[in-house]
């Protein structure tokens, strides 16, 4: 009898490209005596860019942050006879009597950084059977609830000084985002034989009320560490003091109750285990599987005739923060003061982040690169990418075990990257590529410079970084280890 796996993710598959998204429709694709059906978080309603496979039968999405709630769009099995009888019973008594009791116990958690993971998950077990009979948005959208939160949070912000004159505007932001962040608890999965989760968020939380209704094993598969790339995107960002502070705790509280429901913790490097580990993964049921790519996909070709006068860098990212385009441009002005026929072309997408991508255009015009750094959009064909290249770049602040690596030089174009995730465990600095500190243009701008005027040792590194793939990192690997694990459980 075929066996059915329920696949959670936030903001990709099969609505988003990445690298995430590829690993989703690898394992589709590879681990074809499973039924797969998709759970995915988005931002809005989107339509799905992949040709999925047929072994994948069913796509649900969550908007998360759409104007109407994901209820109000989408069925998930609850009849329309069942959400107006919801919202009868959802009396103002009822919101005093019975849901703040258990409100003002989850703010309280996240405001004082509960550890006790077993109380936090009993508690979200509670808010859901709440929720199961009552209405959600007129719950929380109740003058009680916010007249309630407003004394919570002053209450806090006597205590701490550091936030001691909170805005009004900063408790409407924290409110919102305790909407939108509980919101997946109203969602009911389908019961499957395994639920298999790609971050350790807020996604995860319909899959522990699965494991709680249906005793559903969990496998959890982290890529670029939730909780690390949140810290990362905070440290840059303008918001306040009570903010960021709320933000990381009420992320930690989820992560910590992913790590304590995952059956199997799998890592695609080693390095993001001290991070799971640290938020209270048990070691046992942590292991790591390493990302794979098609080698006979991922082939290496002639470099094409319209660059044979060019020496050039290709890079395949998604334009936004943790792949610091920024630091890659300014690489590009260095390379190009020792080699002026130098261009430097990125694939991918550039709507994600429209700020970014406007700051990445006008360094681009400041440094006078226009004609040197080319911001070439997405392509639609990921293995014509690499072989455009002299060789390739990255310049991640974050990562999981990037794809990006593993087909360049499955493609035999050597990589020059930046020491974040698993690269090191992909790449032998001077061996078959080379690893910078991240953010260091000029050193990363060296190793370009290094590889780009020694052909030989341009050639040296192609074969071994082909033969490292071939040996290490190929899909096969990676389906034999997802096959095994899933029958494990």
């Amino acid at each position: 009898m075929r066996k059915s796996v329920m696949l959670v993710g936030e903001g990709n598959y099969p609505f988003m490209g990445g690298g995430v998204s590829t690993w989703c429709h690898s394992i589709c694709t590879e681990v074809s005596e499973v039924d797969f059906s998709i759970l995915s978080f988005t931002a809005d309603v989107s339509l799905p860019i992949y040709e999925l496979p047929k072994n994948v039968i069913s796509v649900k999405q969550v908007p998360l942050w759409s104007v109407e709630e994901p209820i109000e769009l989408l069925r998930y099995n609850e009849k329309y006879f069942d959400r107006v009888l919801k919202k009868e019973r959802t009396k103002s008594s009822v919101v005093r009597n019975q849901f703040i009791p258990l409100f003002d116990q989850f703010i309280k958690a996240i405001f004082s950084k509960e550890e006790d993971t077993e109380y936090l998950l009993e508690l979200l077990i509670q808010l859901y059977t709440y929720f199961k009979k009552y209405d959600y948005k007129d719950s929380m959208y109740s003058i009680e609830v916010w007249d309630h939160y407003k004394g919570v949070v002053g209450n806090v912000a006597e205590d701490d000084t550091y936030i001691s004159k909170v805005k009004i505007s900063d408790i409407v932001t924290s409110l919102r985002w305790i909407y939108r962040f509980l919101l997946p608890i109203t969602v009911d999965l389908d019961k499957t034989d395994i639920n298999h989760v790609t971050i350790s968020g807020f996604p995860f939380l319909p899959v522990i009320i699965a494991k709680h209704k249906y005793k559903t094993p969990i496998v959890l598969t982290e890529h670029g560490v939730f909780m690390r790339e949140r810290l990362i995107n905070l440290s840059a960002s303008p918001m306040s003091y009570f903010l960021k502070s709320f933000l990381i705790n009420f992320s930690e509280l989820v992560t910590k109750m992913a790590y304590k429901s995952a059956d199997v913790v799998v890592s695609v490097n080693t390095y993001n285990l001290k991070w799971a580990q640290m938020y209270g993964a048990d070691p046992k049921k942590c292991k790591v599987i390493y990302n794979g790519v098609d080698e006979n996909k991922f082939v290496p070709k002639p470099k094409p005739l319209k660059h044979k006068d060019t020496k050039v860098v290709v890079a395949a990212a998604r334009i936004f923060e943790l792949k610091d385009i920024l630091t890659m441009i300014r690489s590009c002005a260095e390379v190009k003061k020792e080699i002026p026929n130098v261009k430097y072309i990125v694939y991918g997408n550039k709507d994600a982040v429209p700020e970014y991508t406007t700051k990445c255009e006008e360094l681009i015009i400041e440094l006078e690169l226009e004609e040197y750094f080319i911001l070439a959009g997405l392509n639609t064909d990921p293995p014509s990418i690499f072989v455009e290249g002299d060789i390739s770049i990255l310049t991640s602040i974050s990562e999981g075990f990037p794809y990006t690596i593993i087909e360049s030089m499955s493609c035999g174009v050597p990589v020059v990257a930046t020491d974040v995730g698993g690269v090191k465990e992909a790449i032998d600095d001077g061996v078959d590529g080379f690893v910078c500190k991240p953010k260091d243009y000029k050193a990363i701008a060296e190793k370009v410079i290094i590889l780009l005027k020694n052909e030989d040792l341009r050639k040296e590194m192609a074969q071994k970084s082909r033969e490292k793939v071939v040996n290490n990192f190929t899909i096969e690997v990676v389906r034999k280890a997802y096959s095994e694990l899933y029958k494990s459980l």
